[in-house]
This record gives C-alpha cells, structure tokens and sequence, in this order.
C-alpha cells in the first residue's frame, strides 16, 4: 500500500516518478503522501500499470480535472461513450469517471477501462440500484451485500478510484422532513442511500460496513472519493446544516481511512455562490486535516443553464486558487441531457482553463512557463507558435482564418493597428531619424 510505504519511508518508484512529473522534491511528495494530503489514483490489478497516466492529486500538485461519461438508460451506446473517452482524453483531462446507468453495466465499464489510458473511476451504487430495480422491484430492497458486492466487483475490475456515499447518516435523513431545504437531495447516490434509509429505518450501509470498504480498498490500494451526498443543488442551500453535517462525517472516516492506510479524498459542491467558495474549501481543508479535494465545479449562479459549463469553470477557477486539488468538469448539458462529443469537448477545456488558472495563483512562476511563451510569441506575431501554444489549436487557426485573409501581420481585427504594428513602425521610423541626424 502506497500510504504504508510512504509511512515507513519507503520511496516507492511512483514517489518517485510522480515527483519528476510534477517538480516536487521526492521527500515532500512522500511526507505529503503519508499524511494523507496527495492521494495516487492507481489499483494495482490494472495489467499494465505503465501504460495509465500516473496522476497524483493533492497539496502542491498540479490541479487536475475529470471527466464524467457514461450510458443513460435512454441512450444506451457504447461506441459514443467510447469516442467520449477518447475526445476527454485528447483535450487535457487527468482522470474519467464512468457514471453509466443503462446497458450491460459490467460489459461498458470493462470496455471503457481496457481502453482508457487515464485513471478510471467510478459510483457503485448506480448499479446496485439498477440491478436492484431488476432482481427485486425496487431499490429499497437492496441488502447490504448487494452494495458491497458491487464495491468488489468494481475493484476486481481494476477501478482505480470510487466514489463511496458513507458520509449521508440516517439521522441526516430523517431530518430532512423538519428542517428546510430548497433543493433537496440532488445526488444520484445520495438521493437512492436516503430512499433506503427511510424505507428500511437503518443507518446508511455504506457507513455502517465502512471498515469492510476499508479492507476491501486495502487489498487494491485504489482511492475512496468519499461522496457529498447531501451537497447543495441550488446556490440558496450552499453551507446549510446538512451540508456541513456531512461533512463532519467525512473527516471522520477521511481518518479512519488513513489509519487503515487506505487512501482518501473528498468530494465537494456543487452549487455555491462566488463569495463562499473560498470559505468552503478553508472549511473542508481545516476540518479533514488538508484531505484532497474534489469539487463538482462549483457552479455560482443557478441561472446559467445551457452555459453551466462556464459558471463551473468561474467557480472551479476560485476553488483551485483557494486550494481545491481536483476539479470535476460540468458540461454545456448539465441539467439537460445527456453530453455529445463536442459537449464534453467543451467541458474539458473549460475545467483546464480553469485549473491552470487556479495554479497561476497557488504556484505562481512555476504554473506560468507556457503563458510566458504565449506572450512572447504574441509580442513577435509568430502566428504559427500562438497556434499551436493554443488550448485548441485547430480551433484556433481555423478561428484566425476565417475570413479567408492572411495579413502578413496582425490579424483581421486590427490590421495595421495592431499595437505591435504601431509600436515597431514608430520605433523604426525614430531608429531612422536618429540614423539621418
């Protein structure tokens, strides 16, 4: 187990591998690693470790991002999902994560994991419910077994990471009928925990068998993304008392995961309005003890639809400056539908720009090289290294073309105005008086 190792020292060739990547010493990286502060996405049954992105994520790393893809049960098809993974991965992404409801649930995670070269994730107790659904009526008559024996079944399959929903108590639950909330419950898992938990009168499984999920994870060493299953689903909800109160459950299992040496991050909101979205990732790093953070956006404004991918990335922006490690990109269809290609296309990109410039602010000069070069070349006019220094330089260059002119220099937009332009004609023109006096 990577966290043992790290605890007795032990500079394990990840360590070091992941600390070249991302210029960080390799006796910090372990200290950072032991503590619990970077978590490494990878289990060990995947058959050719090499071959998957090693990604760390955590304090003084790089800031990353993960695509959501996956099936619904209205457009079940495997082959787009496939050309999802592939778009993702192409425009930047760190990690997937299959959210799949439809199909032949174990066949499409499979497929999809045989063929990503990212660190794959996923959410359980999606297909406990559907099967659920199929063998039983209804989720609510889900045993104990049937959600752990998913857990299994996904880390038999070489999930690296998983999102696990023990943080909801049933105390939270019962709860919800006395104290206001706007929105509800807007997580898919929070939402199928807290039917069981009402329907069966019993305490989350999830939290009740947590040192089996602990032992389980153990022998995978893979990374339990301990679910906000009662984050807000509208900016009015955001730091209200189930929020928090499940919060406090989370830093405590966040500690029971390290001691058993499993290692642990922390999923987040959500909707939350721009002035307390710094606040919130003080909060969750003071109280979890500096537990990665994996954030859903934030989306701040809850009128955004269909942009909310560019409301998550203002959010994911501040959070990521604030400290916020891992940033769950939000596509054009959130709310809407299910993502296209060019939807997730969108979401990517808009999570990196927002990543990058969340590591402006927490690295400064370190995370700012490829933005120098940018300037450099912008100030020569050498069109052809913009291009290419471009998040999306087909988009680009098609972009800079577009009205079929190519002006030797500048661009359509200012021609010989450009301020290059006029800075080196003057320039000139003041070399060459000087020359003739």
């Amino acid at each position: 187990m990577i966290i043992k190792y790290a605890k007795d020292g032990v500079l394990a060739e990840e360590i070091m591998k992941l600390a070249k990547i991302e210029g960080l010493s390799p006796r910090k990286l372990l200290r950072r690693v032991a503590e619990g502060r970077i978590v490494i996405a990878r289990n060990v049954t995947r058959k050719d470790l090499s071959a998957i992105k090693l990604i760390g994520i955590g304090s003084g790393l790089r800031t990353k991002i993960n695509a959501n893809i996956g099936t619904s049960m209205f457009v079940n098809d495997l082959e787009m999902e496939k050309r999802k993974l592939q778009i993702a991965i192409k425009y930047g992404t760190d990690t997937v994560m299959d959210l799949s409801t439809g199909g032949d649930l174990d066949a499409i995670r499979r497929e999809l994991i045989r063929i990503s070269t990212v660190p794959f994730g996923t959410v359980p107790i999606y297909q406990a419910y559907i099967e659920a659904v199929k063998k039983k009526k209804s989720p609510v008559f889900m045993t104990e077994d049937d959600m752990l024996n998913v857990i299994e079944r996904h880390l038999k399959d070489g999930v690296d990471f998983m999102t696990i929903h023990a943080g909801i108590r049933y105390e939270h639950v019962m709860k919800l009928k006395n104290i206001g909330r706007i929105a509800g419950i807007v997580s898919r898992g929070g939402a199928i925990l807290a039917a069981w938990m009402y329907y069966n009168k019993a305490e989350n499984p999830l939290y009740k068998n947590y040192d089996y999920i602990l032992e389980m994870f153990q022998d995978y060493d893979a990374v339990i993304s301990l679910g906000d299953a009662l984050r807000p689903g509208a900016i009015v909800d955001a730091h209200d008392y189930f929020q928090i109160a499940e919060l406090v459950t989370i830093a405590e299992l966040v500690h029971r995961s390290r001691k058993a040496n499993v290692q642990v991050m922390v999923e987040g909101p959500g909707h939350v309005p721009i002035n307390e979205v710094i606040m919130d990732i003080k909060l969750q790093k003071r109280i979890t003890r500096g537990a990665p953070y994996y954030v859903l956006g934030p989306i701040v404004t809850d009128i955004s639809t269909p942009y909310d991918h560019i409301s998550a990335a203002i959010g994911a922006a501040l959070a990521a400056a604030a400290g916020a490690d891992f940033l769950c990109y939000l596509t054009p269809s959130e709310h809407l539908s299910l993502p296209n290609e060019e939807q997730v296309k969108l979401g990517v990109i808009a999570a990196k720009i927002a990543a990058h410039a969340g590591d402006i602010a927490k690295y400064g000069q370190r995370a700012k090289k490829k933005d120098l070069e940018v300037a450099v070349a912008r100030a020569k006019q050498d069109w052809k290294r913009i291009v290419e220094l471009a998040i999306e330089p087909e988009l680009a260059k098609k972009i800079h073309e577009q009205f079929g002119l190519q002006p030797e220099k500048g661009c359509t937009m200012c021609g010989s105005l450009c301020v290059y332009i006029i800075l080196e004609d003057l320039l000139r023109e003041a070399r060459g008086d000087e020359k003739s006096a």
